[in-house]
C-alpha cells in the first residue's frame, strides 16, 4: 500500500540542472514575495501557520483539500516545492509516514524542519502514555491545549528564521493562544454532565480528545481510517453499541459512511459526522470555516449524541 519513495532522486536532477539548488532558491523566494515560503504537510499544519504567520508567510499544503491524508504521499511536484521552501511544517507522531524518506533525498539543506508535536505529551491507541508503547496516537491536534503547544513550534521556527516580524508572530500566537484555552473551557464545561460518556467512531482518532474530557471511544478502525473492520470486530462493536446504549455512530466526511451505516441499521442507531480535522474540502475553507469553527461543531455534536 505504501509506495517506495526512492525514484524522486530522479526528480532532483531537473531541479539541478534548472539550477534549483537550495540555497539560490530560498533566497529568490524571498527577495520576490517578501514573504518566507513555508510548505505544510496536512490540513491542520496549514492552518495553524497561516494564523500565526498571517500576511508575512505565503503557506502551500501538500495534502490536496478534502484528501484523507493517512496514506497519501508526495508527488514529484511536491517535492520540487519543498525543494524551493524555507520552512516545511509536519505533525509528526507518525502521521506522515514519508517523511524521513522524503526529506532524507532533498538537496534544499536549508530547509528548516518542525515537527509540531515534538513537545506534545504523547498516548498510544489506547489512550495512555506512548512511553510505555511503540504505537503512537498521531492525533494530537484534537486536544485544543496541545493544539497550542504545535502552533507553538510553529511559532518558535517563524521567528528564528524571521527575527525582524518576531514580535508580529508573536502577537498572532497569543491571539490564538487565547483561542485554544477558550475553545478547552466550553469542551470542559459542555461535557462534564453529559450523561453518556461512550463515543463509536469511525477510526482510532480522537483519543486526546477522550482522554481531555472524560470520554470513551470505541473506534470501528484502527489509527489510520483506509480500511474495513472483519465480521469479528463488526460484532464486537454492535454488543458494545447495545450494552452501552450508544445512540449515534459517528464517521468523517472523508471517508465511506456505508460501515457507520450498518452498525446504524443494525442497532437502531442513527450517525453523524465527527470530523478529526485531518482535511478540509476547499468549498468548506472558501466558506471561512477553519480549526475552531469545526471544533466547535464537534462539541455541538457530542453534545447531542451524549446527551
Amino acid at each position: 500500500m505504501k509506495k517506495f519513495i526512492l525514484f524522486f532522486v530522479l526528480i532532483f536532477s531537473f531541479s539541478v540542472l534548472a539550477g534549483c539548488t537550495g540555497s539560490s532558491i530560498n533566497s529568490s523566494t524571498t527577495v520576490s514575495t517578501g514573504k518566507l515560503s513555508v510548505v505544510t504537510s496536512f490540513y491542520p499544519m496549514y492552518d495553524f501557520a497561516g494564523k500565526v504567520g498571517g500576511d508575512k508567510v505565503s503557506v502551500t499544503n501538500l495534502t490536496p483539500a478534502g484528501t484523507e491524508p493517512h496514506d497519501w504521499e508526495p508527488s514529484s511536484a511536491d517535492m520540487i516545492r519543498l525543494e524551493k521552501a524555507q520552512i516545511f511544517i509536519y505533525n509528526g507522531a507518525g502521521m506522515e509516514h514519508w517523511v524521513d524518506s522524503v526529506l532524507a533525498s532533498l538537496e534544499n539543506k536549508n530547509l528548516v524542519v518542525v515537527e509540531a508535536s515534538a513537545n506534545a505529551p504523547l498516548l498510544d491507541s489506547s489512550g495512555n502514555s506512548s512511553a510505555e508503547s511503540s504505537s503512537v496516537d498521531p492525533h494530537v491536534w484534537l486536544d485544543p491545549e496541545i493544539a497550542k503547544i504545535e502552533m507553538k513550534s510553529i511559532l518558535d521556527a517563524f521567528q528564528k528564521a524571521d527575527p525582524a516580524d518576531a514580535d508580529y508572530f508573536q502577537a498572532n500566537y497569543d491571539k490564538y493562544a487565547l483561542e485554544f484555552d477558550k475553545l478547552d473551557a466550553e469542551f470542559t464545561a459542555a461535557l462534564a454532565d453529559v450523561p453518556r460518556k461512550d463515543i463509536v467512531v469511525a477510526h482510532n482518532a480522537f483519543g486526546y480528545l477522550c482522554s481531555a474530557y472524560g470520554l470513551t471511544q470505541m473506534p470501528i478502525e484502527g489509527l489510520s481510517a483506509d480500511s474495513e473492520p472483519d465480521a469479528a470486530r463488526m460484532s464486537e462493536i454492535i454488543d458494545f453499541v447495545s450494552k452501552n446504549n450508544v445512540k449515534v455512530i459517528f464517521f468523517e466526511e472523508l471517508v465511506s459512511p456505508k460501515v457507520a451505516d450498518a452498525i446504524a441499521r443494525e442497532t437502531g442507531s442513527t450517525t453523524a459526522v465527527l470530523n478529526p480535522l485531518e482535511g478540509m474540502s476547499e468549498a468548506d475553507q472558501a466558506a471561512g470555516k477553519d480549526y475552531f469553527s469545526v471544533m466547535r461543531e464537534n462539541l455541538n455534536t457530542l453534545v447531542e449524541a451524549l446527551s
